[in-house]
């Protein structure tokens, strides 16, 4: 059973996305499209900018959204046999407004207006007080939510959380900057064979995105949201959903909340996902999806 899958902020790269745009006339509309959305030229950042222009909040999230939506779209045209479609979809944190929009649940123009509400929101939590994320290499989950939840307690250097649960052996945790620092030292003691800080702009998923949550609730409520073409399993509980009620509260709730990646791919491997498709730039998800079980097939857009 084919199922899509979309990567969140990090996979961007510059030249993304010029291939669909130069030799695909729908991929071309879409992007144009995307542009006076937008009221800047997003197009000429990803094809031709830099690193350092690529990974601006304003446009990070949204072309790494737009390579992924339309990567999908122009791949699975109106006419695909039945049997071709997938039946399920997925999302890795800002990958969920991805999978949302390919699915129907959110059209096009209202997908990108969120994610960018999404972008500007969280730069403003970010820069509310210092902190961070570092990925927890090859330490048992229980061990390092059990460490997490006593460096938290303590109480005097802030708050750290589980964050991403990407596959067995990797998990990235989320907080004030003191409290991560501490917490990786405790975990690398507890037996982790690295505790890596990430380069990232502040803590996604924690309880600090609280006011990123506040600001991007108003927006979601505002949107119309339709029922998807398929279950979408969200991050927040890694089930499948299609209640456009359920699937919006569950999105509220993403920023603050842990995203539950590798139980998200074996809930849908347990109800019959055995073909995954990553649509979108790179391949972490597809090397996360090895991790998680041997017995399916994950690659990129053919």
């Amino acid at each position: 059973m084919k199922a899509f899958v979309f990567p969140g902020q990090g996979a961007q790269f510059v030249g993304m996305g010029k291939d669909l745009y130069d030799n695909n006339h729908k991929a071309k509309e879409l992007f144009e499209k995307a542009n006076d959305i937008l009221g800047y030229r997003i197009t000429d950042i990803m094809f031709n900018g830099t690193d350092d222009d690529l990974r601006q909040t304003k446009v990070t999230q949204p072309a790494v959204f737009l390579h992924s939506v339309i990567t999908a779209l122009c791949a699975t045209p109106t006419d695909n046999p039945e049997e071709n479609r997938p039946r399920m979809m997925a999302g890795h944190s800002l990958g969920e407004f991805s999978a949302l929009t390919v699915a129907g649940a959110l059209s096009f123009e209202d997908g990108l207006r969120l994610v960018y509400a999404r972008a500007m929101a969280m730069q403003k939590a970010c820069e509310a007080q210092p902190s961070t994320m570092a990925a927890i290499i090859a330490l048992p989950f229980e061990k390092i939510e059990e460490i997490c939840e006593a460096v938290s307690k303590q109480g005097d250097k802030g708050v750290v959380v589980p964050a991403n649960y990407n596959c067995p052996g990797q998990l990235v945790i989320s907080g004030n900057v003191e409290a991560i620092n501490e917490a990786c030292e405790q975990l690398k003691a507890a037996g982790a064979k690295r505790a890596l800080p990430l380069k990232v702009g502040g803590a996604f998923h924690s309880p600090l995105m609280q006011p990123a949550k506040d600001e991007l609730q108003e927006a979601i409520e505002k949107t119309e949201f339709h029922e998807p073409i398929c279950p979408i399993y969200q991050n927040v509980d890694a089930k499948p959903h299609t209640d456009p009620a359920e699937i919006k509260a569950n999105l509220i709730a993403q920023l603050t909340a842990s995203v539950r990646w590798a139980q998200s791919v074996e809930n849908m491997i347990a109800d019959g996902a055995d073909d995954f498709t990553e649509c979108g730039p790179g391949k972490a998800l597809q090397g996360m999806i090895a991790k998680i079980s041997k017995d399916v097939t994950a690659h990129g857009v053919a």
